[in-house]
């Protein structure tokens, strides 16, 4: 190539000229460009912008397990969230270049600034903490700043399409670059002509308003002149076009040293990465980025016909999605994306054209089909892997013994991954997905189970992102194996935690990820903080989580002793506690006190189980060797008395208090209609009298149920409402819809109908639980229907097909169902 030299130390040339080929990151059409340039020219030495740190892992790109897309991956040794990037795909000149120098036994080398600088200064924080060194990579084709305004970014590549007179910029590329016929021409023309027009921005915009870029390009200039030293004229340079005027420039080395003089420096690591299609396109927020990289691997791969090919391929992705997409429809598609072409005079069928042809003719007009086309090929879900002998810190090496041990392979596209605890591979998976998601690392989400709520199943969102290669990293401080990493981590959050609820969630995060050593320093931060801790609504909020967590033993085999010994404490500190904290509450307060004491509820009964299951060491109190659930439930029982004996206790709480203990059997109905009858009476503002309906029959407990079948507290509920005065009414209505909107529809119906006839009438009174009177209900139990129903209730709860099981007679399911 012609042009001036670069100017040694003593003012002479060294050697020949460089080779300079200007190229757009990730772009298909320099790729083939820079491939055919280095066949012609044989060069001695490749030079590659890049981290020269990364020189060492240049042989790795020639291993048969190395796929692209992959990336350098950069992170400072003492802190390793401090991280960059540098991705190339299969279609990325850069990674051209190297494989063509390994294939031929070439020296390849990197001379960008290194990683050891840049990881420290100038750096720019990528959407998710971590320093994507692409953002600082301008190529030409994608941001550089305005030296007139250092504040916007100017698009090289926009310049240019709008001088010729496009308004896409991407589409401009493709004419001039990937749809350029290969020929028998030169084969530097293009880099020459690419020089050419960045010169001319260059001396337009300068360096784009950014300094960084001259630093770099010192640095670059003073490599290429090392090469130069060793190898002659046989060096080939391989960097982004918009830095090419400026390595053809003269500068001094006392110039260039100048400006690398003082930067400041950390000591870095470097290795390879997995990377995907989609962190290559321009919306994930990378700098360097594209629009369709699925687009241009198809066009880099393909050999010819490219757009046969490529709508072939919509083709089958739309038939596996059940589309009814036939050989005709892939021809029509062809013809017509050529005729558009045509028509508005372009060389080729580009992108756009294949996607308007095969919205019209595949997706018969509808975006829908169209979006998938775009997520699954435009740009793609493609995961690259990287050689097992790639550097790594120690946990990312156990974590990849985990993966293969318990067959948990990354993948780019989000999949959703079931799990039977009862199985010993299905358990490890659940393990080391909570194991790392307690270090930071969300390879996986857990979603609700569909089909089963019970705690032997778990299902998990999965999408491995190229990001959590720099969380591994960063977790490595915490150990070199993940249990080791995840139980230190747990135990400095435990001490670090800012509330009693956290503490507690942390804890069921422990006995998920079986993380027994962590335990101990867990529940002694949680007992001391449940200790010092004096709010009931703090206590409230603890106990449900400490709960849940009991669950786990049983599946996970996990020893929760420990734990049901703080959960009962908590528990006994919220029945001392809960009396005082009811008095004197404003509407918000109340109602939130009211979700506490139907969590409590939930929680104790779970509690009372396991305690009685397991022991519990709590004083046994009146009443409590008739009470299901043992001397836990008893107390809460007691508790419950209380709130709903209590003048100065809101409507909301004392409705629900009486309402609990009527469906435990505690509180007979007689005695809680005799409660309402109080409540309702004329002397009870209607305010305070519609609080506690919504407290006994509201927040969906299925009090409407309550209602239907009981007409006595129907009929009190409808004596109380036709007897608001009208100035009070318009105050409790919002309350009132409020609580009987939230019942199922069928519900609101019958007891419309139940209203309408009156409530009691023709029925003489029905008790609870008759339905004389009620279409739907007959005076008494017709045994033989009810007979009929056991065989289907056995099938449904798998009475006859658990092992082991005891059964259970028809007498027994009569029992429950009557």
């Amino acid at each position: 190539m012609t042009g001036a030299g670069i100017d040694g130390g003593d003012g002479g040339a060294i050697g020949g000229e460089p080779l300079l080929l200007g190229v757009r990151h990730h772009g298909p059409g320099s790729a083939r460009a820079v491939r055919a340039a280095l066949d012609a020219a044989r060069p001695r030495v490749v030079l590659i912008e890049g981290p020269p740190e990364a020189d060492a892992l240049i042989p790795l790109a020639a291993d048969a397990d190395m796929r692209p897309p992959v990336a350098l991956l950069a992170h400072a040794v003492d802190e390793p969230g401090r991280s960059a990037f540098w991705p190339l795909a299969e279609f990325s000149p850069e990674w051209v270049a190297m494989r063509w120098a390994l294939e031929r036994e070439v020296p390849a080398r990197f001379i960008d600034l290194p990683a050891t600088h840049s990881l420290v200064w100038g750096r720019d924080a990528g959407a998710d903490g971590t320093d994507e060194a692409e953002t600082d990579r301008d190529d030409g084709t994608d941001g550089t700043e305005s030296a007139g305004r250092a504040d916007v970014r100017v698009d090289p590549l926009a310049v240019l399409a709008e001088t010729a007179g496009y308004d896409d910029p991407e589409r401009w590329w493709e004419d001039v670059v990937e749809h350029r016929g290969g020929g028998t021409g030169d084969v530097f023309g293009p880099f020459l002509a690419l020089e050419e027009a960045m010169g001319a921005l260059r001396e337009t915009y300068g360096h784009g308003g950014h300094d960084k870029d001259l630093v770099r390009e010192a640095y670059m200039r003073l490599q290429v002149r090392a090469a130069q030293r060793e190898f002659g004229a046989g060096v080939a340079v391989v960097c982004g076009a918009w830095h090419v005027p400026a390595l053809r420039q003269k500068a001094s080395v006392a110039a260039d040293r100048a400006l690398l003089k003082g930067l400041p420096k950390v000591k870095a690591d470097m290795t390879w990465v997995p990377w995907t299609h989609r962190r290559l396109s321009r919306v994930s927020g990378y700098g360097a980025g594209i629009d369709s990289p699925g687009w241009y691997g198809h066009l880099f791969a393909v050999p010819d016909r490219l757009i046969e090919r490529w709508m072939t391929k919509v083709a089958g992705l739309l038939r596996a999605e059940d589309r009814l997409v036939s050989s005709a429809h892939v021809i029509e598609a062809v013809r017509l994306a050529e005729t558009l072409a045509a028509m508005r005079g372009r060389p080729l069928a580009g992108l756009s054209e294949t996607t308007d042809a095969v919205r019209a003719v595949m997706c018969e007009g509808s975006d829908v089909p169209l979006s998938l086309v775009h997520d699954r090929l435009v740009v793609g879900d493609v995961l690259g892997e990287v050689p097992q002998g790639a550097p790594a810190v120690p946990l990312q090496r156990d974590l990849d013994r985990a993966q293969r041990r318990l067959r948990l392979k990354p993948e780019a596209l989000e999949r959703e991954l079931e799990l039977d605890l009862r199985k010993d591979i299905d358990a490890g998976r659940s393990r080391l997905l909570h194991r790392l998601r307690l270090l930071g690392v969300a390879w996986g989400e857990p979603v609700a189970s569909r089909g089963s709520t019970g705690t032997f199943r778990e299902t998990w969102r999965l999408r491995w992102e190229p990001e959590l290669a720099v969380r591994v990293a960063e977790a490595g401080v915490w150990g070199t194996t993940v249990p080791a990493a995840a139980t230190a981590r747990a135990e400095a959050d435990a001490v670090g935690a800012g509330s009693l609820a956290d503490v507690t969630a942390l804890a069921e995060r422990c006995l998920l990820a079986e993380l027994p050593d962590a335990l101990p320093v867990v529940m002694q931060v949680l007992a001391d903080r449940a200790a010092l801790d004096t709010d009931v609504g703090h206590l409230a909020q603890a106990l449900p989580a400490l709960v849940r967590s009991l669950r786990y033993g049983d599946v996970r085999g996990t020893d929760t002793h420990a734990l049901t010994e703080v959960a009962e404490g908590l528990a006994e500190r919220i029945f001392v506690g809960l009396p005082p904290a009811c008095a004197a509450l404003d509407a918000d307060a109340a109602e939130e006190i009211r979700r506490h004491v139907d969590a409590v509820h939930g929680a104790v009964g779970l509690l009372g189980d396991a305690a009685a299951a397991g022991g519990a060491s709590v004083p046994a109190t009146e009443g409590a060797e008739r009470t299901p659930g043992g001397p836990l439930r008893a107390r809460w029982h007691s508790v419950l008395r209380v709130l709903c004996g209590r003048e100065s206790v809101p409507g909301v709480i004392r409705g629900r208090a009486v309402r609990l203990l009527l469906d435990d059997g505690e509180l007979g109905q007689d005695e809680a209609a005799r409660l309402m009858g109080l409540v309702l009476s004329p002397g009870t503002p209607p305010a305070d009298a519609a609080a506690w309906i919504e407290g006994f029959v509201g927040g969906g407990a299925g009090g409407g149920m309550l209602l239907v079948h009981d007409e006595r507290l129907l009929g009190l509920v409808d004596a109380w409402l036709t007897g608001v005065p009208a100035d009070a009414f318009t105050d409790v209505l919002p309350l009132l819809r409020r609580t009987f909107s939230a019942y199922e529809a069928g519900v609101r119906r019958t007891l419309g109908e139940l209203v309408r006839r009156g409530p009691g009438e023709g029925s003489g009174g029905r008790q609870a639980g008759g339905g004389a009177g009620l279409p739907g209900f007959a005076a008494d139990l017709d045994a033989a229907r009810a007979d009929a129903v056991l065989p289907v209730v056995r099938l449904l709860l798998g009475l006859d097909d658990v092992p082991g099981h005891r059964g259970a007679d028809d007498n027994d399911l009569a029992g429950v169902g009557r």
